[in-house]
């Protein structure tokens, strides 16, 4: 049997060489690819996916199974794929899944160091999330940024014909749309990614953090985290649903199109999924998305309220028998000429992981609801922050401590309790 390395080595340059070609290695067995990802909110962009894998799977002569599930299940599957020493090639990693899996991962330095030839520089958080130390421990693909979507004219109608400026504005137009029946939906559930890219920032604009720079000493139990954590109980009952205690990253998603909330932070599926469906429609039957503009959480205490993002990159698990393989599948698929096809139906929903695709021209032919998220991913922070971004650091985001450390005082409990007991559950982690 030929020896599947040829699969790579075939024509001077490898995969290019291949293309080039038009026609496939030979090969005794055809080696097969299966890749994990979630169920993209912008359909468009999954089925541009499918197409690209469909496309790869006719020039190259290889098997690729393309599997998607809820993003809520995706770390079960990748546990159980490690404990099993079996499962999926490459799997879809948010946030900073990677440095939590880090010892199951292939490296991937090639391929990172030939994307950031190729398209520049990964945006920080992106490096962050899938770097540790030297060593690229997943390929960053795109970042969903978190802005506020909301109804331009129920904001009017309270007073507020532009943005809130800061935290305290939004709480008092909050207050008068849920005397309305239009309160703001928010999620504090065990969801992966409506909740952290609230609570976390909510707490930095306050001046709190997990733990000093040195990612070793638990600093939380501040007074200026308790004074972040008395702003969301106050926000909480005065401005939002308070049955978004139990929402995942779908429910907020389906109240704002239905005209039960006001606004929600959210990336900006709300607004295309809108537009692309002029069935759903406004309390005056008019299409929703004319009414639907985007904000960054407004400024907190401190100025600025630092923002917090959802990064994707793709692993490639050691238990993998088609690493080789699957890494070309990768750089095909992130190479400009493919990966520009899904940017595009994305329309904004998921901007590159390199500041290089700021300056596509499909960012000109969008909406004015939409140009916030171009640079969205400008100066966002990272999990763990002040401190590295590790193992440690996502740890204490998958278990959702930060957000249950809201969710407790929202339901009654003392902000400083609740500060405390969330400084304690730290301490188990980054100092034991």
């Amino acid at each position: 049997m030929t020896d599947r390395r040829a699969f790579i080595k075939t024509g001077a340059a490898g995969l290019a060489g291949i293309l080039a070609a038009r026609r496939a290695p030979a090969f005794g067995q055809t080696p097969r690819v299966h890749l994990l990802y979630r169920v993209d909110f912008i359909p468009q962009g999954e089925a541009e996916l499918k197409r690209q894998l469909t496309e790869y799977v006719k020039q190259m002569k290889i098997d690729i199974s393309f599997e998607t599930i809820n993003e809520n299940d995706l770390q079960a599957r990748i546990t159980a794929a490690i404990q099993s020493g079996s499962g999926a090639d490459v799997v879809q990693m948010l946030h900073n899944w990677p440095q939590l899996y880090a010892s199951a991962l292939v490296d991937m330095n090639d391929l990172c160091e030939w994307k950031e030839k190729d398209q520049g520089k990964f945006y920080p958080q992106s490096e962050a999330a899938a770097r540790s130390g030297s060593r690229w421990l997943a390929l960053p693909h795109a970042i969903t940024p978190a802005l506020i979507a909301y109804r331009k004219s129920w904001f009017a109608e309270v007073g507020a014909p532009e943005p809130p400026r800061t935290l305290e504005e939004y709480r008092r137009i909050g207050a008068a749309l849920k005397k309305k029946g239009r309160p703001v939906g928010q999620t504090l559930g065990h969801t992966v990614n409506d909740a952290p890219t609230w609570s976390y920032p909510i707490t930095w604009t306050f001046g709190g953090a997990e733990t000093d720079k040195t990612g070793k000493k638990v600093v939380l139990n501040s007074k200026s985290t308790v004074e972040a954590v008395k702003w969301m109980t106050a926000f909480w009952k005065e401005s939002c649903d308070e049955g978004g205690l139990a929402w995942d990253d779908t429910n907020n998603n389906r109240a704002f199109h239905a005209g039960e909330v006001s606004a929600t932070l959210n990336g900006a599926s709300i607004y295309i999924v809108a537009k692309r469906k002029p069935e759903i429609k406004d309390e005056k039957g008019q299409p929703l998305w004319h009414d639907i503009a985007h904000f960054r959480i407004p400024d907190g205490p401190l100025g600025a309220t630092p923002s917090y993002h959802v990064t994707y990159a793709q692993a490639i698990m050691k238990h993998s028998k088609n690493q080789k393989a699957a890494k070309e599948l990768l750089k095909w698929l992130h190479s400009k000429e493919q990966y520009e096809k899904w940017f595009e139906l994305e329309g904004g929903y998921a901007t590159g992981a390199n500041a290089f695709w700021e300056g596509h021209k499909m960012w000109a032919g969008l909406d004015d609801a939409m140009k916030p998220f171009k640079t969205a991913a400008r100066g966002s922070r990272h999990l763990g922050y002040a401190g590295p971004s590790n193992a440690k650091a996502t740890e204490v985001y998958t278990k959702y401590i930060i957000t249950d450390m809201y969710a407790k005082a929202a339901q009654g409990m003392a902000p400083e309790n609740a500060v405390k007991w969330a400084e304690g559950e730290l301490k188990k982690i980054f100092e034991s």
